[in-house]
């Protein structure tokens, strides 16, 4: 049943249906769609617009079709209604008659759609929220494992300096804490209702906005009603939101793959994460870093969609934002999922320390703290990078390590340096000296993984 067949004298083309009903993808507002209907129809009897009688009536009806709706969330899918609301509309009349078709008193699906697709927002942000923080936690519990484990660090996917393996997984801790700021921001801008803005110049009925609002959590009403249902913010920053995270979530995926490959061998694949190859019995892919790799162009591709449809429309309501919502369902969903996913396959890697160390070592990742005893021993840095450069070309045309250098070859580039050259060289002391905050020492290391365990127990 169309919502808007009086003036029009002919059916609907059977191609105009199939291309204009949203029912196949809006059926997921449907527990929404009825909260919103129940808070309408208290507000309209407030208003005196209908009967405290007529109103307990629709209350009844709406909570029996949500409890319907829990058992089967699809129902509404072959109904063959244009959307969402037709279709509780014609559920409430087959029950109740004419008492059901005085509940759109007033409102329309204009400002309807708009709040129950901010209602379905907050709903799936908490989700993503929860598995946020799963993955915060997931990470650190990473680093609690690897305890005191060295691995080389990386620029230009070059081996660079010693990092504990730790400071790499609070890296990402890092990146997924300004994701759960960037989430909580975006909530609180969505958290406006646009119920009661009508079709685009405010509802004609006397009902209280802000009373509608706090009775469906929102903070407070939206201010004007042209804004109220054409906006659609929020699903561009939850978009823009998701997009940056799953960047994060790609880049930890790409550390990974890379880490557990042959070439590297810092980490190993739990079997219960890995996948094997049908021709080649020695495979073991991480297929599940990968899919998460890939998941974040597919996010991305629906933050440029959304982006792109309201790019050019006039006030108010037209019929483009229809399209807001299919990526944006598959968006945040996908997302959710994403985190709850690398939140669950974490623990099943594990580190190779020997490895990890063997490669730490090697690479010449000690120059720098070659130039800083240098710089230690009153030589200008300049002067200083330059010398060790000349060390490091004259191990490497030996093929040897950095600290496998005689004393009296380092003298041949710098009679400053002494014996206690070869301890400076070493691992531990070349990570004991970054303890500036946010180093690489593990006293740092250590502060931050207790600033990171304090900051999740806040956000429970």
């Amino acid at each position: 049943m169309a919502m808007w067949g009086g003036r029009f004298t002919e059916a609907s083309l059977a191609e105009f249906k199939a291309f204009n009903d949203s029912i196949g993808f809006d059926y997921q507002l449907a527990q929404q769609d009825i909260a919103a209907s129940k808070v309408w129809a208290a507000g309209l009897a407030e208003a005196n617009l209908i009967t405290a009688q007529e109103a307990e009536q629709l209350q009844q009806a709406l909570q029996k079709l949500a409890l319907k709706l829990e058992q089967d969330p699809t129902l509404p899918v072959d109904s063959g209604e244009e959307d969402i609301h037709s279709w509780v509309e014609v559920q409430l009349t087959e029950q109740l008659g004419a008492v059901a078709r005085k509940l759109h008193t007033g409102r329309s699906r204009n400002d309807l759609v708009a709040t129950d697709l901010r209602l379905w927002a907050r709903d799936a942000a908490q989700a993503v929220r929860h598995s946020l923080l799963a993955s915060v936690q997931a990470l650190i519990n990473f680093a609690e494992a690897a305890g005191d484990a060295v691995m080389p660090g990386y620029t230009h996917l070059q081996r660079a300096q010693p990092v504990m393996v730790a400071h790499w997984a609070l890296a990402y801790v890092e990146m997924l804490k300004r994701d759960v700021g960037r989430l909580d921001d975006a909530v609180a801008r969505l958290n406006v209702c646009p119920l009661g803005a009508g079709a685009l110049a405010g509802t004609g009925v006397p009902v209280d906005r802000n009373w509608l609002a706090i009775e469906l959590g929102f903070d407070s009403a939206a201010a004007n009603s042209l804004d109220a249902v054409s906006d659609r913010d929020f699903v561009v920053e939850l978009s823009a939101a998701a997009s940056l995270c799953m960047t994060h979530v790609s880049r930890l995926s790409e550390d990974v793959v890379f880490f557990c490959s042959g070439e590297a061998g810092f980490f190993k694949l739990g079997d219960a994460i890995s996948s094997g190859s049908s021709l080649m019995p020695q495979k073991k892919n991480p297929d599940v870093f990968e899919l998460l790799r890939g998941k974040s162009g597919r996010i991305l591709g629906q933050l440029v969609a959304i982006l792109h449809v309201l790019k050019g429309l006039p006030l108010a309501y037209n019929k483009d934002m229809q399209e807001d919502k299919q990526g944006f369902f598959d968006l945040m969903q996908q997302w959710q999922q994403s985190l709850q996913v690398l939140a669950t396959v974490l623990p099943h890697l594990t580190v190779k320390v020997d490895v990890c160390r063997q490669a730490a070592e090697l690479g010449y990742s000690n120059a720098t703290d070659l130039a800083d005893y240098l710089v230690g021993k009153g030589i200008p840095f300049r002067d200083a990078h330059h010398l060790s450069g000349q060390l490091v070309l004259t191990a490497s045309e030996q093929q040897i390590p950095l600290e496998q250098l005689t004393l009296s070859q380092m003298q041949q580039v710098s009679p400053v340096i002494r014996d206690d050259v070869y301890p400076a060289l070493t691992l531990e002391a070349g990570m004991a000296r970054r303890n500036a905050l946010g180093g690489t020492s593990p006293a740092q290391v250590m502060s931050a993984l207790t600033h990171a365990k304090v900051w999740l127990a806040a956000q429970q």
